[in-house]
């Protein structure tokens, strides 16, 4: 038995129309949320770089604390992915348009790639971007795209406590945040969690 499946177009998705009613620019949310994306999976990409140069005493604790940023980051990104799709949108084709078009820096290896603070440096300052990122994202969708807006605030959150810990380490400021029981546990985003 043989089931032909047709597909049906529709005109309508409701989620949308929701969120243009609203008063949001739905195709620039759409771009917004497309260069977040591109900047949590390059940050993947490049914290797993940073991570391996963090070697030495100090250098193992710091790459412990990279691991929970960098997991955290892919979550972000699986988690933008269906919104950015639910919304219309749909990912870059090609992993080079993805990364020009990050909506922060590369968080490229330092030129002496055994210096622990340029690293944390590096580190920082990627994590300042997000916040950011997501800090606008959050005043853009604020009573108009209440799903956009909880996933964007719960990504903040969790930006929020990387750039303290990076602080910590390089500044010896107290952030007052603990390590994550589990690596990448995502303890805002966990709720929208589409991997495990």
């Amino acid at each position: 038995m043989t089931v032909k499946i047709t597909k049906v177009q529709t005109t309508k998705n409701v989620g949308r129309e929701m969120v243009e009613r609203a008063g949001v620019d739905v195709n620039l949310l759409i771009n917004k949320l497309k260069k977040a994306a591109a900047a949590e999976f390059t940050t993947y990409y490049y914290y797993t770089l940073l991570r391996m140069h963090c070697s030495g005493l100090e250098g193992e604790t710091v790459k412990e604390i990279v691991e929970d940023a960098r997991l955290e980051d892919r979550l972000h990104f699986e988690t933008l992915v269906p919104r950015i799709y639910e919304l219309g949108g749909e990912l870059h084709r090609d992993l080079k348009e993805l990364h020009d078009d990050a909506a922060c820096s590369a968080a490229y290896l330092p030129s002496d790639p055994t210096d622990l603070g340029e690293i944390l440096k590096v580190l920082l300052e990627a994590e300042r971007c997000a916040v950011r990122v997501y800090t606008d994202i959050c005043n853009m969708t604020y009573g108009k795209d209440h799903r956009t807006y909880d996933i964007s605030l719960a990504i903040l959150h969790e930006e929020v406590e990387h750039e303290a810990w990076f602080q910590e380490l390089l500044e010896g400021r107290h952030s007052g945040h603990f390590r994550r029981r589990r690596a990448g546990e995502g303890p805002y985003t966990q709720k929208f969690r589409h991997i495990e």
